[in-house]
């Protein structure tokens, strides 16, 4: 990996010295060595709370990836859903991307933009997002495993800074937020999407039920145990639609199979969608849905100016809770008013 090409300093985020690519790694002033394993720059301990991230991603590593050959683009509508970014607007903007998995996202501005883009994921996932990606824009691409509260850039680097699908699943959802806006430039926009709280309800289900047992069975029996009953519980959640009790499924221990997925999918390929979203809710450490007006309060707290929030329709018949906003007051954040 070079440094040479790259716009934001990288630095040892415990130290804020800066690092330097060498044979052994990036290195600090202190001599402090992080290795490069399969191409990425490990910043973070390579077991923490995410391995389940990091076996899922790999496992699935191009699943959820567009593919125009198979008429799949539900990243990209997504991610411009989400964002309202001009592409054309982009060019030569730094990017500050957090938890990329599998690179579902960083394929989307790689290959839509000429944006520089700077990826982190704090599992193992970064492996699967840089076979991805890399021959992308291998020169537009920095990509780094790395904690959303360690993150190996100076404060006030980026133009732009997105997190989606993430937030839900870290240890402390404010403080990770703090962190994606110590990031960004003033005048800096910052957009997340994250698991929303519509009501009473949205924890009465049979993901929050079984939570507490199943995110400390070994990942390996999870999988396993959801490969083998997929088939006829995905039987099960079409027949109670068909008979006008939809409303039942929540109770089933498996993901909205009707209403999540591309129609253009294969039978294979909705099997596949519903074996890695089943594992994706049950094996996460965390998941704390929020409402969305308490993450506005989170972005106005730490000094940024909400520009939207609410839901954004991508697709046919889905959507995801937004939030965006303008960094405008970089003493705001330091002094914690």
């Amino acid at each position: 990996m070079s440094l040479d090409l790259i716009n934001v300093s990288i630095i040892n985020p415990k130290n804020n010295s800066l690092l330097t690519s060498t044979d052994k790694g990036l290195v600090d002033s202190f001599g402090n060595i992080f290795p490069i394993v399969n191409g990425v720059a490990r910043i973070s301990k390579l077991e923490n709370y995410t391995r389940n991230f990091g076996m899922q991603w790999n496992k699935f590593d191009k699943t959820q990836l567009d593919n125009e050959n198979e008429g799949l683009n539900l990243s990209c509508l997504r991610f411009f859903a989400a964002t309202r970014w001009d592409q054309e607007d982009l060019s030569g903007k730094s990017i500050l991307e957090v938890g990329s998995g599998a690179g579902r996202f960083s394929k989307v501005v790689l290959e839509k933009t000429k944006a520089l883009l700077y990826s982190i994921d704090y599992s193992n996932a970064v492996t699967a997002n840089y076979k991805n990606n890399n021959k992308i824009a291998p020169d537009r691409f920095h990509l780094y495993q790395a904690s959303v509260y360690e993150m190996p850039f100076p404060d006030n680097s980026f133009d732009k800074v997105f997190c989606f699908g993430v937030l839900q699943h870290t240890p402390d959802f404010d403080a990770s937020v703090k962190a994606l806006i110590d990031k960004a430039k003033p005048g800096g926009e910052i957009i997340v999407d994250f698991y929303p709280i519509k009501g009473w309800w949205t924890k009465i289900n049979a993901k929050y039920i079984l939570r507490p047992i199943t995110k400390k069975m070994s990942h390996d029996r999870l999988i396993n145990l959801i490969e083998k009953n997929v088939d006829w519980l995905m039987g099960l959640h079409y027949l109670l639609h068909r008979i006008g009790l939809g409303f039942a499924t929540r109770f089933l221990p498996i993901c909205n199979v009707k209403d999540s997925f591309p129609q253009s999918l294969t039978k294979a390929q909705v099997r596949e969608w519903t074996i890695l979203d089943t594992f994706d809710q049950y094996s996460p450490e965390h998941d704390n849905p929020q409402r969305i007006i308490n993450v506005v309060k989170m972005f106005e707290r730490y000094g940024v100016k909400v520009t939207f929030s609410g839901s954004e329709s991508f697709g046919k018949g889905m959507s995801v809770s937004v939030v965006r906003g303008i960094k405008t007051n970089i003493k705001k954040i330091a002094n914690g008013f």
